[in-house]
């Protein structure tokens, strides 16, 4: 995500790179703007050493925070109902413009939703407004800082038997310092540290330091993400998540074999297809009249995929009929069935994105403009995003997933006794989303199109 000014060579090119690696993803925006001179917020410097130490902990397993507990961790009852809501209608409504083409589909809602939350830290005014309104960030300031540091405290939980990584960085020009409440913010609420880097004198050396930053906090998989930094570039924010979790109860890889799967364009081709025929198997399962919903979950249960599949190999009438509050009541109708043959395709895949018309599609407008107001950021009121891209990758196999995404009462039918329990072939195009169970937030979510193609 960028921010600059539209006037001489200050034109903004400022990028917020998100990337997931199925729960990998990184994100960065940079800033563009003239030197300002204001009180300097105390900022630290990184150093290679710091940088590679992470490595070896995320390949252990461990989870990395990296920071200090955010404020929240104080507050004896904490409710991110709120902000869970706002990620999850920001992840549907996304969803509905990138999922416009027969193709596969994979995005971080959390990852871009806590990336612009942090601009959002510096907005004032109409930018305030409009960043609220299409993100669906609570009207309580407060209360939505304090979720936010909520949520990160309790997706990093140290006792967590998965791998679940997020971290966030400021690189800041060592000419020009943030203003410190917004450092301080960022610290306090988004667990961030504020680093001193020379984009002016030593831009090729800042893209070296930030892309290794990158790397370490996703598992090696994102490497060489920014290809070019410019030396007018003020501030990059990046944040970067890893998750690593295996499923609750693996497939068992000697049943997988090529299957048929129907394509979204009507094709038919052959893959790997994951199967688990335990006699007596429970999941959480439901079914509509058009739809099948089964839950995975993860070891320790408390993250989890959730799969819709349509009846029929289209989605696109499912992908109309989306929204939070059929999500939720799909979710909430789930109960432990007995289901007979689970199919599900391996798959691996990437996606790339330019977002910015898409999120002006939804509504941001001014805050693509030069009209924009991030000077709580600087000090300065002429920095606006000039670029949003966001870069994924997927892997889902037997063992789990590793990432670097109103239906009346009368639709609802459980399973009926004496027809025996259903099977679930995923053999069709579906849509997927990986959440977090207690809050219910969507971190993940995607389509799968044709799992034998890699984009």
């Amino acid at each position: 995500m960028s921010l600059g000014r539209p006037d001489k060579s200050y034109s903004l090119c400022v990028l917020v790179i998100l990337v997931l690696f199925f729960v990998v993803m990184s994100g960065c925006v940079s800033i563009r703007q003239e030197p300002e001179v204001d009180a300097p917020h105390s900022q630290e410097n990184i150093t290679k050493k710091e940088i590679t130490a992470i490595i070896p902990k995320i390949n252990q397993g461990s989870v990395l925070i990296g920071q200090l507990p955010a404020t929240s961790s104080k507050i004896e009852q904490w409710n991110i109902s709120d902000l869970s809501a706002g990620n999850n209608k920001f992840a549907l409504d996304l969803f509905s413009k990138l999922g416009g083409k027969n193709e596969n589909v994979l995005f971080s809602p959390w990852s871009i939703y806590s990336a612009l939350a942090m601009a959002n830290e510096g907005a004032r005014g109409n930018t305030t407004e409009e960043m609220r309104r299409v993100l669906h960030f609570p009207d309580n300031g407060s209360q939505f800082e304090i979720s936010f540091a909520s949520a990160y405290d309790k997706f990093n939980s140290i006792d967590a038997v998965y791998t679940l990584v997020a971290a966030n960085a400021l690189w800041v020009d060592k000419e020009n310092p943030l203003l410190p409440n917004y450092a301080a913010d960022i610290d306090r609420y988004f667990h961030g540290t504020a680093r001193n880097v020379d984009f002016k004198g030593a831009p090729d050396d800042a893209k070296s330091m930030i892309n290794s930053w990158v790397e370490s906090r996703t598992g090696s998989r994102i490497k060489n993400l920014i290809s070019y930094i410019s030396p007018d570039t003020q501030l990059l924010i990046t944040n970067a998540v890893y998750f690593k979790g295996m499923w609750d109860e693996a497939f068992d890889i000697n049943m997988t074999e090529e299957r048929n799967f129907t394509t979204s364009d009507g094709r038919i081709i052959r893959i790997p297809m994951m199967e688990s025929q335990t006699s007596g198997q429970q999941f959480n399962y439901n079914e509509t009249n058009d739809l099948q919903i089964l839950e995975l979950p993860y070891k320790g249960k408390r993250l989890s995929m959730i799969i819709l599949l349509p009846m029929s190999n289209n989605t696109s009438s499912l992908e109309r009929s989306l929204s939070l509050e059929k999500l939720m009541q799909w979710r909430a109708s789930l109960s432990e069935t007995e289901v007979g043959d689970v199919r599900i395709p391996k798959f691996s895949f990437s996606s790339k994105y330019s977002l910015n018309d898409d999120l002006k599609g939804l509504g941001l407008q001014n805050t693509f403009t030069p009209g924009a107001d991030f000077s709580g950021i600087n000090g300065r009121t002429d920095l606006f995003i000039s670029d949003i891209i966001h870069q994924s990758f997927v892997d889902v196999n037997e063992q789990g997933t590793e990432a670097a995404a109103a239906t009346g009462a009368s639709n609802v039918m459980a399973c009926m006794p004496g027809y025996g329990p259903p099977d679930f072939w995923a053999d069709h195009p579906f849509i997927f989303f990986i959440q977090d169970k207690e809050t219910g937030t969507i971190l993940f979510m995607g389509r799968v199109s044709d799992p034998g193609r890699i984009e």
